[in-house]
């Protein structure tokens, strides 16, 4: 059985929380570069813009986004890993504290949804874990703001909406949403399962490789139909007109209930903050 000290664990969300809120993914940077040239009006102009800030916020090492976001973690753990030195909650806890002090980031979060007094450290993350068997140990931290989130939706649709009635959704959903998403965005969608599964499904969406197409056929081209959609409604960067204003959208499913099927899109903004490591 492998030993892995919380220290250690604590020590990698820093690292993480700090990276992501000032680093954007290759893979985004190469599509707005490559789309740039091709919107001659103000949409092209906000994505230079944006390309602008993002070399700035990296070179600086300053957050991309002063919204900083409420910090999201993934946890795979190994089933032959034990963890020692203390609880691995408070390990995780402990990173985003240290995370967003060392990174001079803002904290966003508060103790109580209606009384709203900031807890100071940008603490409690929110933490979803996932036994797998080996020794492994893999974290992705993603720290979301809440421009994006605040647009996000969830349905429970019947089965005879069908998949053109999850596709007017989807889309609705960026209608509704224009500038608030801080476009382009990335659209996450979770399929199937129950209520509380789609939506998790819908966030961890955000977090495949950008443009990686669903391993299934029929959902790769769900998801290739929906993208032309939501490009040619014209909302473009920052809600300002142009050709881009999504950069992907990611499909999860999982097995539903006769009677049920479960729908939940989750918005990712232009920068899609999210870095993964491993212990």
């Amino acid at each position: 059985m492998r030993e892995i000290f919380v220290s250690d664990i604590a020590a990698k969300v820093a690292e993480l929380c700090v990276r992501a809120c000032v680093e954007v993914s290759p893979e985004i940077r190469r599509l707005m570069q490559a789309a740039r040239p091709l919107d001659a009006g103000l949409g092209g102009q906000v994505l230079e813009k944006m390309l602008l800030n993002q070399e700035i916020a990296k070179s600086e090492r300053m957050p991309i986004c002063q919204d900083t976001g409420m910090v999201v973690v993934f946890v795979r753990i190994g089933q032959d890993v034990r963890i020692v030195g203390g609880s691995l909650d408070e390990a995780i806890t402990d990173g985003v504290r240290m995370g967003y002090d060392k990174g001079f980031l803002r904290k966003s979060v508060v103790e109580d949804p209606i009384r709203r007094v900031n807890t100071g450290d940008n603490a409690p993350a929110i933490i979803h874990y996932e036994i797998v068997p080996g020794d492994g140990f893999h974290i992705t931290v993603s720290p979301k703001g809440f421009g994006s989130e605040n647009m996000s939706r969830l349905v429970m649709l019947v089965p005879a909406d069908g998949i053109e009635g999850i596709k007017n959704f989807v889309l609705e959903t960026v209608i509704k949403a224009h500038s608030n998403a801080c476009p382009p965005i990335i659209v996450g969608v979770g399929i199937g399962g129950s209520f509380e599964l789609s939506a998790i499904m819908a966030k961890k969406a955000l977090l495949r490789k950008l443009g990686e197409a669903h391993p299934d056929p029929f959902w790769a081209e769900v998801e290739a139909e929906l993208l032309v959609k939501i490009n040619e409604t014209n909302i473009g960067p920052a809600g300002l007109g142009g050709r881009l204003t999504a950069m992907a959208v990611h499909i999860n499913t999982y097995a539903t209930h006769i009677a049920g099927l479960p729908l939940a899109v989750n918005l990712g903004c232009h920068v899609n903050r999210h870095e993964e490591g491993e212990l």
